[in-house]
This record gives C-alpha cells, sequence and structure tokens, in this order.
C-alpha cells in the first residue's frame, strides 16, 4: 500500500504512526484549501497560485502532489469532482483517533483538534463518501449537499 516500509517499534507503533501522519495531512489540506479560496478571493488564479506556492515555503505534498483544485497541479480526485482517492469519513475516522490518542499522551494538538470539527462538519452536511480534499467546496461554501441526503 505505501511506497516506503519503515519499521516504526513495537507494538502499537504503526498504528501510531499512521494516525499522527494522517493528523498531519488533514491538517495541511486544510491549511491548502484555505489557502486556496483566500487566494481566489483575493484576485489571484489558482494556477498562478499554485506555481508560486508549489515552489516557494508554502510547499507541501498536500500542495504539490494532490491538489484540491480541479485543473491545477497533477491530477486528482479533484479532477473526478472528489471522487476516489482518500474518504473524508475516513479522514475523520484517523482525526479522532489522533484526538483521542492526543488526550490520553497528554499532547496539545490545536491544529488537529480544528482539522477534526472541519472535517466533522464536512461530513455531517454529506461530504463523508467523497475524497477529503473535497474540504475546499466547504470552506468556498459551494458545497451543495447530494439530493439523496437532502
Amino acid at each position: 500500500m505505501g511506497k516506503a516500509v519503515i519499521h516504526a517499534g513495537g507494538p502499537g507503533a504503526g498504528q501510531a504512526a499512521k494516525i499522527v501522519n494522517n493528523m498531519l495531512l488533514g491538517v495541511t489540506m486544510a491549511g491548502t484549501c484555505e489557502a486556496f479560496v483566500l487566494a481566489q478571493k483575493l484576485g489571484l488564479d489558482p494556477q498562478t497560485f499554485f506555481d508560486i506556492s508549489s515552489k516557494a515555503s508554502g510547499q507541501s505534498w498536500s500542495m504539490t502532489s494532490y491538489c484540491p483544485v480541479p485543473g491545477v497541479g497533477p491530477e486528482t480526485p479533484a479532477d473526478r469532482d472528489y471522487v476516489g482517492g482518500f474518504a473524508a469519513a475516513l479522514m475523520l475516522k484517523d482525526l479522532k483517533l489522533a484526538m483521542e490518542a492526543a488526550k490520553e499522551a497528554g499532547a496539545y494538538t490545536p491544529m488537529g483538534g480544528e482539522a477534526e470539527e472541519l472535517y466533522q462538519r464536512f461530513v455531517e452536511r454529506g461530504g463523508g463518501t467523497k475524497d477529503f480534499s473535497a474540504l475546499i467546496k466547504m470552506i468556498d461554501d459551494s458545497w451543495q449537499v447530494p439530493d439523496d441526503e437532502a
């Protein structure tokens, strides 16, 4: 499933690595979505913003490999109406696991908590089966609840 196999440690370490990595992914995707929406509201062309940010300090995997804007960057689920990829409901599940683990470990994870809240709202509004990058549709206020859930 993954490109690299790295021994994380003893029992449970692999699961811990997975949920912490996915927490980071959820946080960076939420930030990437916010940045694209703000860039567009400030009059920047999405492709131009991508060209700048993907080569500057804002660069991240969510930006350069999994851009949430259709037609920008490499092909992603955004180019297929957010079908396929990693379902938002699964991202929410991993964020909940990460927040539970953070609580048990006494770790302060405010960005993880904010990402969990965003994905919770998106899933509650019918986005659970869409790719997690479809969060941009809720952030830009263009999300429409699917007809079968309205």
